[in-house]
């Protein structure tokens, strides 16, 4: 399937691999439909969430566990449930990111990350029940405080 999008041209994806997101992303619920882009590159852990539905749309997102490596979330039963997630190895976690102009205050939310389930391609962001962590977690200043501590 062609998908002509506002960051990338005109992409091929493969409907297989189109994730739904019941409920859509907050502030965004109309769009339903995703896919991953670039997150298979090992070198790096940073990709895009791109909207199938509204091909303007798409998320700068981040593995979260490879900028901070603490990073430790409970997910609800009823979420994982909602997802028809059973094990742990079928779930993909992922941290939006905020990319501003100051390259420095770039920022990923720990808050609510994306959770995908891998067998059936279903998603949602999910509030975690927690005051651990931000909406604004400041990807470099981790970063900083990781080499700090080796």
């Amino acid at each position: 399937m062609k998908l002509n999008t506002k960051h990338f041209g005109e992409i091929d994806i493969d409907e297989k691999g189109i994730i739904e997101f019941d409920e859509g992303i907050p502030g965004f619920e109309t769009a339903k439909k995703y896919v991953l882009l670039g997150t298979e590159d090992k070198e790096s852990p940073f990709g895009w969430l791109q909207s199938v539905d509204m091909p303007e749309l798409a998320f700068a997102i981040v593995n979260p566990f490879a900028i901070k490596a603490d990073y430790d979330i409970e997910i609800k039963d009823e979420v994982m449930n909602k997802l028809g997630i059973k094990k742990a190895e079928e779930m993909l976690v992922y941290s939006i990111v905020v990319v501003p102009e100051d390259m420095t205050k770039m920022s990923m939310n720990l808050k609510a990350p994306v959770i995908i389930n891998t067998s059936n391609k279903k998603g949602a962001q999910v509030v975690l029940d927690t005051d651990t962590y931000a909406v604004r977690h400041y990807i470099l200043d981790e970063l900083n405080r990781q080499r700090k501590d080796i």
